[in-house]
């Protein structure tokens, strides 16, 4: 087993081991004769696009519009495009699988894998007007990124395509020799780039108005440099020259790793790309240089190794390796990793090693199998752990099954070990498997596995529309299946005909068990807008939540059935939200949502409180409609007031508090009309005392007419009205007191007997400071509270006495107290005394 994992290794004189393993055994001269087509494949196992090479001449069959094919990783055609665009210059792949084709004038249109276009967006005016010599597609933490050099030497930058923020390069400094060669080293917060001219190296930052210059990079003389190559992780560049020279060092140039002859002068390679390690989180030690039939490795110490392959060679770089992809054959190249290389390296003697081996004797049954695990029992941990690793690493199955039973053969002897690592390792492999088959054809590596995650994973397969891998993955790495289901059913409605029969298979998987976590709306949205409504509302259904449901009802035109399941809820914000929508879209048909809204009381209500403050003209429609007499005399009555016009609606208000019963109020409407026609005739009749009659009360025009000494009309108004005698009496004491009328006082007095008893005369008097005519009532008062408000207090002592009244003793004793009269203190505390034994 070790002698097969180490057949493809390459050992450089630095010591650092290279293999080269095959992924697939694509045909791509029947879709994509490589000779003649240009590849673009995309990273992470990606689809590959594909477009014939303007520079060749290509036997062209059918259209004579340029046509983009997208394959899959062995070569099987997925989907294609015919350009009708503008002048194509090169294609890209973003982070997300996104195709960009890119046009000569700036313009970048967007396609997903299947060719369907989603958008475009442009580089800006000036590559529109000068074209595009050049273009980097990028990825850093931002996104995915382009940048373009436009025939004048001008470079463009966009950090993420999704925020299309073109920025613009300082130009470096004029020259008649043209750059030759540029790139883009992508940091975390700002990218910068590298060109080149003859023999230097310029640096244009963001931002900055001059750009560094770098010179005497080499040692050895050339003209130009024809190939800057910069690192996965941003950190390292290579440059390569005209005569075969290579530099390599730091991005910022500070610092040489090497300087490497090629020997081929005459030869331009066609690409050189950063080999990043497997564990080493994108750092890199060597390059990969191909030439015609020729693939070379380069690492950071000057050692290489080269191989030999067909006329035409394609580099991807990934995060832990290159694919090479020919015309027959598809393979990995990639530093080997480390646990691997301690399991199978020749003369390994690593615990890991030992582990390996002693399994191997084990499943033979030998007694060699003890010997071994006698050499490194103390570092069992170690050697599984190791064992666990390398199978991830390993693309062979049965290289992964051997190295899972070593692990699982070690750990038997570690007490209490903890299994979660070998299953998790277990079930990942599985995966890894099931996405490298030819079905599915994505060869991840365990590193890409973990850097786009399980759930990106899975949502590739779903776009792919590997419903049932995708489901058997989740299910297997114990991940929520609903968004993968939403998808399915998704589909089921856009492309089966049969609405009957999705209906059904969507309930059935969804229901039998119950699914959770299904937005059952996202998939009945989907089908009313392909325009399937009676579908849409099948699977509205079933969704359990109203505020998901309700939106779509309403979008479909059931607007009573919206209604309804929004009072279900009990949510007033929801059911208020659909009631003024329904009343938007019957605006020029009121009735119609009068009579819907109506068949549903607990709406109608609430809509009724709503108008009562934002829309009052509704409000009298529903008491119009529902013949609500006593409704609308309570709107119009109000209405009146507000707006000073309660005179001349005040027959209408008095007519609908007739129709509603209510009799006593509509007598109240007659009065105040009737008040308002005797004021009416007052304020023509004696404008002469500039009285305003308007808005007074009944007691407020009987005391103007009492003040303008009409008794007559005063007496009419009393009996009119049925103004009690008290009132009367009470309001004309009140004007003959502000009218200082002590002798028409008095007279009225001895009339009769005052109705409203003599305390008003008293306290009549008493504010116009005329105790003198006050003292004239305080025999017929009752109250010793009279007595007390006249600042005779003696009098109020002996009134109370002679009632016999203790409590009001004592109330007065505290009034009395606070007086320097002792005659009088010394008199209550007599009467207290005298009414205290007595009780």
């Amino acid at each position: 087993m070790a002698l097969c994992n180490i057949g493809n290794w390459t050992i450089l004189r630095s010591g650092s081991v290279y293999r080269k393993f095959d992924l697939y055994f694509p045909d791509f001269t029947e879709e994509a004769n490589l000779d003649y087509w240009k590849i673009f494949p995309a990273q992470f196992g990606g689809p590959i696009a594909c477009i014939r090479d303007k520079n060749k001449l290509v036997p062209i069959s059918g259209t004579s519009k340029p046509i983009i094919k997208i394959l899959d990783n062995c070569g099987q055609l997925i989907s294609q495009i015919t350009w009708t665009h503008g002048p194509l210059f090169t294609l890209g792949w973003s982070g997300n699988e996104e195709l960009l084709c890119i046009q000569e004038d700036g313009f970048v249109h967007v396609f997903d894998m299947f060719g369907e276009y989603k958008r475009f967006f442009s580089m800006g005016k000036e590559t529109n007007q000068m074209k595009i010599l050049g273009t980097k597609v990028f990825n850093s933490s931002s996104g995915t990124g382009l940048a373009v050099m436009t025939r004048n030497f001008r470079l463009f930058l966009v950090n993420n395509i999704n925020d299309q923020k073109t920025r613009q390069f300082p130009e470096i400094p004029k020259s008649p020799i043209d750059p030759s060669c540029w790139n883009i080293v992508a940091e975390e917060r700002n990218s910068f780039c590298l060109i080149a001219r003859e023999t230097n190296v310029y640096t244009l930052n963001q931002g900055q108005s001059v750009c560094g210059l770098t010179t005497n990079l080499l040692e050895k003389p050339f003209q130009s440099f024809e190939f800057i190559s910069v690192s996965h992780n941003q950190k390292l560049i290579s440059l390569y020259t005209n005569n075969g020279l290579v530099w390599i060092g730091t991005a910022d140039m500070k610092t040489k790793y090497c300087e490497f002859d090629t020997g081929r002068d005459k030869e331009r390679p066609r690409q050189v790309e950063w080999i990043p390690d497997s564990e080493l989180n994108g750092q890199s030690e060597a390059i990969a240089i191909t030439y015609n039939s020729l693939l070379l490795i380069l690492n950071i110490k000057g050692d290489t190794t080269a191989f030999s392959y067909d006329p035409v060679i394609q580099l991807v770089p990934e995060i832990d390796g290159v694919r090479i992809i020919t015309n027959s054959s598809h393979e990995m190249l990639q530093k080997v990793p480390k646990c691997v290389n301690n399991i199978f390296a020749l003369y390994s003697q690593t615990p890991s090693n030992l582990l390996f081996q002693a399994n191997k004797e084990y499943e033979e049954k030998s007694h060699k199998s003890d010997d071994y695990l006698s050499f490194f029992r103390d570092k069992m941990d170690e050697a599984v752990d190791e064992c666990i690793e390398a199978a991830g690493y390993e693309f062979d199955p049965d290289t992964q099954k051997t190295l899972m039973k070593a692990a699982y053969f070690g750990k038997g002897f570690i007490s209490g070990h903890n299994p979660d690592k070998y299953i998790k390792m277990c079930r990942i492999i599985r995966v890894l498997n099931t996405l490298r088959g030819e079905k599915i054809s994505m060869p991840l590596t365990y590193n890409q596995f973990n850097q786009l995650s399980a759930s990106l994973i899975i949502a590739r397969l779903v776009f792919r529309k590997h419903y049932a891998i995708a489901i058997q993955i989740a299910k297997h790495l114990k991940l929520p299946e609903h968004k993968i289901l939403e998808h399915w059913a998704m589909y089921k409605v856009e492309h089966d005909h049969n609405d009957e029969e999705v209906a059904r298979k969507i309930t059935d998987k969804f229901t039998n068990p119950l699914v959770e976590g299904i937005c059952f709306y996202k998939i009945a949205e989907k089908a009313h807008f392909i325009g399937k409504p009676k579908l849409a509302l099948r699977l509205l259904d079933l969704e359990p939540k109203a505020s998901r449901k309700v939106p779509l009802l309403l979008k479909v035109g059931e607007g009573e059935a919206a209604l309804k399941q929004a009072v279900e809820s009990g949510d007033t914000d929801l059911m208020m939200r659909v009631v003024l929508q329904l009343k938007e879209t019957s605006s020029r048909n009121s009735s119609n949502f009068q009579m819907l809204i109506r068949r549903v009381p607990t709406a109608y209500s609430l809509y009724k409180s709503y108008c009562k403050f934002y829309s009052k003209n509704d409000l009298l429609d529903c008491y119009i409609i529902e013949d609500d007499h006593e409704a609308m005399a309570e709107y119009n009555l109000k209405e009146a007031i507000e707006n000073h016009k309660l005179e001349s609606n005040l027959s209408e208000i008095e007519r609908n508090f007739l129709q509603g019963q209510r009799s006593f109020d509509a007598e109240m409407c007659n009065e105040t009309s009737r008040l308002y026609k005797l004021q009416q005739m007052l304020s023509d009749k004696h404008p002469r005392h500039g009285v305003n009659f308007y808005e007074l009360t009944v007691n407020g025009t009987l005391t103007e007419l009492f003040r303008m000494d009409l008794p007559k009309l005063a007496d009419k108004l009393k009996s009119d009205f049925k103004i009690s005698e008290r009132t009367y009496w009470m309001l004309k004491i009140k004007v003959l007191g502000e009218q200082y009328k002590w002798d028409e006082l008095e007279k009225l007095s001895k009339s009769k007997r005052s109705p409203c008893g003599y305390e008003p005369f008293v306290d009549t008097c008493l504010g116009r400071n005329n105790l003198v005519e006050a003292k004239k009532y305080l025999p017929k008062c009752k109250s010793y509270k009279t007595f007390v408000k006249a600042g005779l207090l003696d009098e109020a002592v002996q009134m109370v006495f002679e009632q016999r009244d203790l409590h009001s003793l004592q109330i007065l004793q505290v009034k009395i107290n606070k007086t320097d009269n002792q005659q009088l203190k010394a008199k209550i505390e007599q009467y207290i005394s005298q009414e205290s034994r007595l009780k």
